[in-house]
This record gives C-alpha cells, structure tokens and sequence, in this order.
C-alpha cells in the first residue's frame, strides 16, 4: 500500500470480497528527520495515507524498512546506469526486486498466500489443455484500461512470482477505480496519480546522480557522426538516447536539428546527429525472462521499447540463455540502452528484456 488511490482500491476489493488482508507498504529512506525529498509513493505523507485506508476498510497495516534493498537494487542502479552511459527503468527494479521478490519473503512472515497491488495489469492461470506440460502455467497481460497499462515494468516475474500475484484493478478502467474509492469513501479518492520517479520528484535527475556521485560531472565533447567536434557538455550522464531538447547546440550547417545518437562514456563523447540516424531495426536484449517455453525457433511478437512506446512488429529470436535479437519489421526510433524490450502476443507478455544494443 503506497498511500495511492490504485493500491487503496486493491485492498478495499479484496477485503470485500471476504479475504483475509494485511496492508504494507514499504519505507524507502531514512525519515528519522523528517525527510522530504522523496515523491508521493514514497513520502510520510504517503505512509500516513496508506494508514488511513487500512483503518478505513478495517485491515491491519504494517511498515516494513527497505531502505537498504531499495538504494542497492534501485537507486544505486539508477546512478550506475547512467554513469555507463545507459538510461535506467528503476520501476521495472523495484516491482521485480523488490515488490515481488524481498515482499513476498517478507509476506511469508505473516502467512500470505499471495502479494496483491494496485497494478494495471492482470494473471491468469492456463488450463490444463492449454499447456504442453503438467506444470501449472501462469500468463501475464495487459491491464484493461490500455492508457494505465503497468504490464511492461512486471517483464522480470518468474512463473512463482506470478503464481504469488494478484491485480485487483487490473480488469477495471482508472474512472472505475476511482469511482469505487468514492463510493468506499476512501480517504484517498481523490488524490493525483503520482507522475515522478519516486525518489527524484524534482525530476532533476542530473543533479541526484551527481549528488550520489560528485566526480560524474566532467567536461566532454559533442561529437558528430564522423567524430568532428561540434559543442562541449559537462558529463554523458546528463543526456539520453534520442535528446534533442536541453543540448545547447545549433542546429547542423543545413539546419537540420540534432539528436543524441550514442553515448559513449569511455571517452566523455555525445555522439549527436539528424533524427533519421536514430531509427534502427535490430536490437540485441540481456536477462531476458521468458514466461513461455524458452522459443527454438523465431517467433512473431509487439515488442514495446518504453513505456509509452506502441509495441512494432518484430521477429524475436532466443540466441543464447538470457539472449535475443529483436528484429523489427520497419525502423524503430531512439533504441536505447538500459530500457526494456517486452515482448508480446496481443495481451499476453511473452517475455522481456533489457536493452544492451
């Protein structure tokens, strides 16, 4: 329970449904002197919330610390991935680290069967002829309301994690979410959806990766794609994949506007150039996380390379335990490092990704 509206909303469902609810929610930072600086998820304000809808629909409610597992599994990645030149998804990390791995350890403590959230997404258990095994088989889709869509950031699940999880809203649209937590006279109806990462609600995530790591910040050089030097920058980690605001550059001498194309923190480069050199057809995934029989062979998928990326036709091939190579039908813009490539058959999450190249 992150003091959400979403999250309020799952465990009011399943307590009316008759189901025995503990409500947790997780603390994040050190709020020993009344820190601030973290989003709405995450704030004291959020915990309190949390606190006032379990009171609300009577359950019982619990703050579990998780400071330690959120700055290593999370926040250092976030700083790490952009000091390596790549653009970290630090949601897709804290749903499958933490949410749904160290959570459900912890929800064995207090004898739960399953770990539900607010998440727009749904599971679904295969039947018996649905399967080529007599393994239970669990399938991951898309949330019902397609614009609040979390399925892209739960890749990661493993089949015992899925086994272990519950979407209540999954299979609403928001307006109704939000209309039952009127009709519950949740103390949180009404409250906005959080829009930041959780833990840069500033949105100034220059300055919190060079808080974190005081020598990130050196001098380097724009460079275009024939290794001409155009401008100078003040460190790679300030830029992503397919930029083209916030550069302090002029356009190229034809006036096309220029884009950042690579990164290349070995030699404090940017590598920048018209948007047609962003598009790509080929991208090569690590880690990936099958929840379907690893594929022998190629096979037809959507693959969604952001969050708000509409998923292209692609053909995906397994090429080694924790490989593939996504081939794109037509040229895709700004494949970027870092993020995920999901994979998917209409709603169904086939499996999923982490962008190397």
């Amino acid at each position: 329970m992150s003091g959400g509206v979403d999250s309020s909303v799952a465990a009011a469902l399943l307590a009316e449904q008759g189901h025995d609810v503990i409500g947790l929610s997780m603390q994040l930072y050190d709020q020993a002197e009344g820190q601030s600086s973290f989003g709405s998820c995450c704030s004291i304000d959020g915990l309190n919330d949390a606190r006032r809808v379990a009171a609300a629909i009577n359950i019982p409610h619990y703050v579990l610390n998780f400071e330690r597992q959120f700055q290593e599994q999370v926040v250092s990645n976030f700083v790490n991935e952009y000091v390596a030149g790549r653009t970290p998804l630090p949601c897709a990390h804290c749903n499958g680290d933490l949410k749904f791995a160290t959570l459900a350890e912890r929800a064995e403590s207090f004898g739960a069967e399953a770990v539900a959230t607010g998440h727009y997404a749904r599971v679904e258990l295969l039947s018996e002829d649905e399967v080529s095994s007599k393994a239970r088989r669990y399938v991951l889709k898309r949330g019902l309301d397609a614009s609040k869509d979390q399925s892209y950031f739960l890749f990661s699940l493993t089949q015992a994690q899925l086994a272990r999880a519950v979407f209540p809203v999954g299979d609403r649209p928001k307006t109704a979410v939000r209309a039952y937590a009127r009709l519950r006279n949740l103390p949180v109806a009404d409250k906005p959806d959080s829009q930041e990462i959780c833990f840069i609600p500033d949105h100034d995530y220059r300055g919190f990766v060079e808080k974190q790591r005081p020598n990130t910040r050196r001098a380097g050089q724009f460079v275009d794609e024939h290794g001409a030097v155009v401008g100078a920058h003040e460190g790679v980690h300030r830029f992503t994949i397919g930029q083209r605001r916030g550069l302090g550059l002029s356009s190229s001498p034809s006036g096309t506007p220029m884009y950042v194309l690579a990164l290349r923190p070995a030699e404090q480069q940017v590598v920048v150039g018209p948007k047609s050199s962003l598009e790509r057809t080929t991208l090569q995934a690590s880690a990936v996380n099958w929840l379907i029989d690893t594929p022998t062979v190629p096979i037809r998928a959507a693959v969604q390379i952001r969050h708000r990326h509409e998923a292209a036709p692609a053909t995906v091939r397994a090429t080694a335990p924790g490989q593939a190579t996504v081939t794109f039908d037509t040229p895709q813009i700004a494949i970027t490092p870092g993020q995920a490539a999901v994979f998917y058959d209409g709603e169904i999450v086939l499996g999923g990704g982490w962008i190397e190249s």
